[in-house]
């Protein structure tokens, strides 16, 4: 069996290369990172770390690497003769990938099945990609599949001069939607198959993802630069949990989940999260506020269904306005946040930026959060 992974970098390494290795997939891994390349290339092998009570090491040879920029008809021949196409490259990297794919789907001659997933930290991800495969095929050919999934390791940042092993934490979870598979059965053992997957992906989401931000956000904002340091104060531990409470009746409600069943799940999250091994730059973890200010995103996600249920989302606006106050040198999207709270009204604000609407239930709170925000900066 055959797969090409896109993203060699640490999830992709350490998280669905691993678990399509460990499946017996062959794995080609498509990056630009010509270092990191060259680096795989050189030692032909790398180790994942898993760090748990016990130290797990395992080590991977199984593999190729391919730099997706100058070896595209290499890459597109590797797609033309896969099982498994996967990605974990950031969802707003998927339209660019797209066309190497679609050439790849293009050149197959093998009447085989092939499924393609994008394994994102976002919701349905894998359409994205498939509507922009489909934009530049005009059809998909049959016995191409698309599978939406939701994915779940935390993967640190790693020690200086780590390359090519990667650290991670022992848990992972990668759930894959067979709803449009047509009974195709994937040789992934420890991917977790269902038919439904909008509870599992929102979860996820708003569960873990929500978490670690809020640390992240709230812990800058009262002057910490790590996740482990964050959880150190009482403040930030406090507006976490809150956030948790509000998520967890957003999710029970909207997903008849077991309450009880799901405090648990948040209990082992906040546990997970707390890991010293797993510690993790404020900075990094709250990159990119923009995206994650989005509709659908691990904020304004929970907060909207939370308000369409008739409660008020006090915590996570709370985390809402730490995130327009969050600061990282390196990252565009602030500076881009900065200038949209400068020029943009309340209203303009909350539909371009989180695509909320004036008649939506969370409009009258989100619009009285900005402008309290844009008031405060204002007397900067």
């Amino acid at each position: 069996m055959r797969a090409v992974h896109f993203g060699a970098g640490n999830i992709g390494r350490g998280f669905i290369g691993a678990v399509l290795q460990d499946s017996g997939y062959f794995v080609t891994f498509a990056d630009v990172n010509q270092g990191l390349i060259d680096q795989l290339l050189k030692s032909k092998k790398y180790s994942l770390i898993e760090l748990d009570a016990i130290e797990k090491r395992t080590t991977y040879k199984n593999f190729a690497v391919l730099n997706s920029s100058t070896q595209e008809s290499e890459l597109v021949n590797e797609i033309g003769s896969a099982d498994v196409v996967t990605a974990s490259v950031g969802a707003n990297i998927l339209p660019f990938i797209a066309p190497v794919i679609a050439k790849g789907i293009a050149a197959r001659t093998s009447d085989k099945p092939l499924v393609v997933m994008a394994c994102e930290n976002a919701i349905n991800a894998t359409d994205l990609l498939e509507t922009k495969i489909l934009e530049l095929l005009g059809a998909i050919p049959s016995g191409v599949y698309f599978a939406n999934t939701a994915v779940d390791r935390i993967v640190p940042m790693q020690p200086a001069g780590s390359e090519p092993d990667v650290i991670a934490e022992s848990f992972c979870e990668w759930v894959i939607d067979t709803s449009t598979l047509n009974n195709l059965e994937l040789e992934i053992p420890a991917a977790t198959m269902v038919n439904d997957l909008a509870p599992f992906i929102e979860r996820k989401l708003y569960t873990v993802n929500t978490a670690h931000l809020t640390i992240a956000y709230m812990g800058q904002r009262y002057g910490h630069k790590t996740i482990s340091s964050s959880l150190t104060d009482p403040i930030v531990r406090d507006v976490t949990a809150r956030v948790m409470e509000e998520t967890s009746m957003a999710l029970v409600t909207k997903h008849n989940l077991n309450a009880s069943e799901h405090a648990e799940y948040v209990r082992k999250t906040l546990l997970r999260l707390a890991n010293p091994a797993l510690d993790d730059q404020v900075e990094r973890v709250g990159r990119q506020p923009i995206r994650k200010l989005s509709r659908h995103e691990r904020l304004i996600g929970p907060a909207a269904l939370l308000a369409e249920y008739g409660e008020e989302p006090t915590a996570l606006l709370e985390v809402v306005d730490a995130a327009m106050d969050f600061v990282n040198v390196g990252d565009p999207e602030v500076a881009m946040l900065a200038s949209k709270l400068s020029t943009l009204t309340p209203e303009e604000f909350a539909e371009e930026i989180c695509g909320i609407g004036p008649e939506h239930a969370l409009a009258k709170s989100l619009h009285s959060s900005i402008a309290t925000h844009q008031g405060a900066l204002s007397h900067k």
